[in-house]
């Protein structure tokens, strides 16, 4: 058809109207005795009663450290079986589960635990390079509303869950918020999306009955629970249809989720990109057993046409979909079926999803386009976040009067409403699937004592769709500086996918006449001179 590049998801599955932990309880009762969690490193898996009663001990525990219904509780961890618990407990108690990156350092830390007033924060010890308990322990005087740390593994934590007495859960509502995640978004510092039981759930929902899961489904989620990816995607589409949750290993392993694929006969399997190509990269790729592999989802940044076609030829996931979304709508606005043709599949996002309205307005005039022509993603519904935590000057900036949702992404609707997402209209860089807005890499760099005035901009890459590039002119007199003297002053400070791979001085920048910072022009030079012109020239749907 042709006319405006307007599109409504029509369905004739209804949205639901419970809480997290009311849909929990209903697959509980549905699913005792089927498997709902295995945590592949650790070796322990749970039935849906088995799980039912942990997640009730965590509540006992949260409710007895003094938690109640609108508290902020903060989670700080790798993927491990307890964040599943600590995500659903609070879900039940109607506490703001308030979700940490694991790669975030103090900074950061102390930013996230008093914007959003975090009174007890839930945290591994430790993971990798980064010492966790340490961390709370630098920023902990700063935060005055923090009154408890539970560190996983430690007695205390196992004092929590020991935790006896009856379970008192409030009356809630399914419009009540719950959940807190932090994203660069579209514009400025991180913000806290605030989204309600009635968001995730119906989203997660959503994301299942398009991937046709039933309780005969087993996920294989390698992607962070504190990500909507992980945790609504993952986990919600999962227990609203008495699926089972696997974790492969607390971080991304690619051989470690073809094991667990191979292991836990796995039907679904979920990925950015760069752990698809990760995986198909692995010299033994062919060894692992992947027949049971069915369908699956990757999101998270452009997706490769022709990594698409060796996910559907060598994996066997017939019936993999690609998302398309952001945090602040839950996530996903637009999802491919397993039925569309091939081409669609692979060198799209999809159509609207069900219960939601997408349109691609000019960003000038707020009018929406022709089909075909590019312009600014929005969307509308049941989805879109209640707004940015404590931040309503920023969420006017993004929600309009009439609801719509302003994603800042440019995108193109066909005549049968499938869309394709061209660019963006702010700079946001997603690296890996993981949103870096430059202006926050930039004022951090201010700090550097050589450093007069720095622009970052996203480059082209082939393994992570975009990387860092840092263009920085230094004072008068000041000593060189290397990209890896650039990468030391970072180290500790700002997350691992902030810091810039690339690094250009300059005397200046180019300008428009207007003066402002051409960051298109310093793309263009910086794929030629870095020879990026192969990634550059990467399909993505």
């Amino acid at each position: 058809m042709s006319g405006p590049s307007y599109a409504s998801g029509t369905s004739t599955v209804p949205l639901l109207g419970d809480t997290i932990g009311g849909n929990f309880d209903l697959a509980v009762s549905r699913f005792p005795d089927r498997e709902a969690l295995v945590d592949c490193a650790s070796g322990r898996r749970w039935t849906y009663a088995e799980l039912a009663a942990d997640v009730d001990a965590c509540a006992r525990g949260l409710a007895a450290a003094g938690a109640r219904k609108g508290d902020r509780v903060g989670i700080w961890s790798p993927n491990t079986a307890e964040w599943v618990l600590t995500q659903y407990a609070t879900a039940k108690l109607g506490i703001i589960l308030v979700n940490i990156n694991p790669a975030y350092r103090t900074h950061e830390l102390s930013f996230v635990l008093k914007q959003a007033g975090i009174s007890i924060l839930v945290a591994a010890t430790a993971f990798k390079t980064s010492d966790y308990a340490a961390m709370i322990e630098q920023v902990r005087g700063d935060c005055p509303e923090l009154r408890r740390v539970f560190l996983l593994g430690t007695p205390e934590w196992e004092a929590l869950m020991a935790t006896g007495g009856e379970l008192l859960l409030p009356e809630l509502s399914a419009d009540d918020p719950i959940n807190i995640q932090y994203t660069s978004g579209t514009t400025g510092f991180p913000k806290g999306a605030t989204l309600s039981h009635h968001n995730i759930l119906n989203n997660g929902f959503m994301v299942g009955e398009l991937c046709h899961y039933t309780e005969t489904d087993r996920v294989c989620i390698p992607v962070p629970f504190y990500h909507c990816f992980g945790m609504v995607m993952g986990n919600l589409a999962c227990t609203s249809h008495g699926a089972c949750m696997v974790i492969p290993a607390p971080a991304f392993d690619p051989a470690a989720t073809l094991r667990a694929i191979q292991d836990e006969k796995c039907t679904s399997l979920y990925g950015v990109p760069t752990m698809f190509i990760a995986e198909l990269g692995l010299a033994d790729f062919a060894d692992y057993d992947l027949s049971s592999l069915r369908t699956g989802i990757m999101a998270g940044s452009p997706c490769p046409v022709e990594v698409m076609k060796r996910v559907i030829a060598d994996m066997g996931m017939a019936e993999v979909t690609i998302c398309y979304g952001m945090t602040e709508t839950s996530p996903v606005s637009t999802q491919t079926r397993y039925d569309d043709d091939l081409e669609r599949r692979i060198s799209s996002v999809g159509t609207v999803h069900p219960h939601l309205e997408v349109k691609v307005v000019d960003p000038e005039t707020g009018l929406t386009v022709p089909r075909g022509e590019p312009g600014e993603f929005c969307t509308r519904g049941y989805s879109v976040m209640l707004g940015y935590w404590d931040q309503d000057e920023k969420t006017a900036e993004v929600i309009d009067r009439a609801r719509w949702m302003h994603t800042g992404d440019l995108a193109a609707m066909d005549a049968e409403g499938y869309l394709n997402i061209v660019g963006r209209i702010k700079d946001l860089v997603i690296r890996g699937g993981e949103n870096v807005y430059p202006r926050e890499v930039e004022e951090f760099l201010y700090t550097h004592p050589d450093i007069v005035d720095a622009q970052v901009i996203g480059v082209p890459d082939e393994r992570y769709g975009e990387e860092l590039m840092a263009w920085v002119k230094l004072r008068d007199g000041a000593a060189e500086l290397t990209i890896e003297g650039l990468r030391e002053f970072c180290a500790g400070q700002l997350a691992h996918y902030k810091v810039p791979r690339y690094l250009k001085l300059v005397t200046d920048f180019p300008m428009t006449v207007t003066g402002k910072i051409r960051k298109v022009e310093m793309r263009e030079v910086s794929v030629d001179e870095l020879g990026l012109q192969q990634a550059a020239a990467v399909r993505n749907a």
